[in-house]
């Protein structure tokens, strides 16, 4: 009896070793680092979160018919609270607006962050989830910034809706804060700055990298961020790591605003606060879950 009860033990501890111990070690290698910087405030500003409307990895060829996909949850949950703690409305959209699709696994156990866990209880951001609005019928110009959530969905649908590009070029011409992560920044391909010429040429950015993408063994998607970018004239930057899913970049220029992946969203989202005109009120602290 005394052996059973000691190989019991021995299995919950492995289990809640494992449970509590993988994600601890995914996030000290670099997996969602809590945000330590300057934190603003912009009360009665207004933010745009823009996700994709695609819901399955398609191999070429077999268009739904692959995994479930979508936005990756850090990506939309991260700059959604960062906005609604400083004090700004915050609407949500995805290109045909309705339920957005969420990456399974980015809501797990092993990957959800601090972000993540608050969005899991938070019955608003929920039901605007469900009830995204559909960027066709927005108004760009009503809002102080415009950020494009990433995932794998967005390699779908992102560059190819006009209403997107249209939204981004009036929001840019208007003088709006404009910017995104991972594979967000794909929505700024057709976007115009204001002289006509392509938002992205010459601009110096980041997304998603093609080792990131490489090394997560996705290679078939029909667009990948640095690719694409790199080839629309954008000064491409990244940073590095034996994993790239581990690096985190943010790039600044002017009023545009890019995180490299999942890491970056609530570093993109303060920087955009702060362009935006944002009140400086803290310094090294980490927002609570809530």
């Amino acid at each position: 009896m005394d052996t059973l009860w000691f190989g019991v033990g021995a299995a919950v501890a492995a289990v809640v070793l494992v449970r509590f111990g993988v994600p601890a070690l995914l996030k000290a290698l670099g997996l969602h680092p809590d945000y330590r910087g300057p934190r603003y405030r912009l009360p009665g500003g207004r933010a745009l979160i823009v996700t994709t409307s695609h819901a399955t990895l398609d191999r070429p060829g077999a268009p739904g018919a692959g995994r479930k996909t979508g936005v990756f949850a850090s990506e939309f949950t991260a700059p959604y609270y960062a906005f609604v703690d400083a004090g700004m409305d915050v609407d949500v959209a995805s290109i045909k607006g309705g339920e957005i699709p969420v990456e399974p696994f980015s809501l797990s156990w092993l990957l959800a962050s601090r972000a993540d866990r608050r969005f899991l209880r938070d019955v608003r951001l929920q039901a605007l989830t469900r009830h995204s609005l559909p960027v066709s019928g927005l108004d760009f110009t009503r809002y102080d910034i415009v950020f494009l959530a990433g995932g794998w969905g967005a390699a779908y649908d992102l560059a190819g809706c006009e209403p997107l590009a249209r939204g981004i070029t009036a929001a840019w011409r208007a003088g709006k804060v404009v910017g995104g992560v991972c594979h967000g920044p794909l929505g700024l391909l057709k976007a115009l700055d204001t002289n006509g010429a392509p938002l992205v040429r010459g601009k110096r950015l980041t997304a998603v990298t093609n080792r990131q993408v490489e090394q997560l063994g996705i290679r078939f998607t029909p667009q990948h961020p640095e690719r694409e970018l790199r080839a629309a004239g954008a000064i491409f930057e990244s940073a590095t790591a034996r994993r790239e899913v581990f690096a985190q970049h943010v790039v600044a220029d002017g009023r545009l605003v890019t995180g490299q992946n999942q890491n970056a969203g609530d570093v993109t989202a303060q920087r955009m606060l702060e362009i935006a005109g944002g009140q400086r009120v803290t310094e090294a602290v980490v927002a609570p879950v809530q």
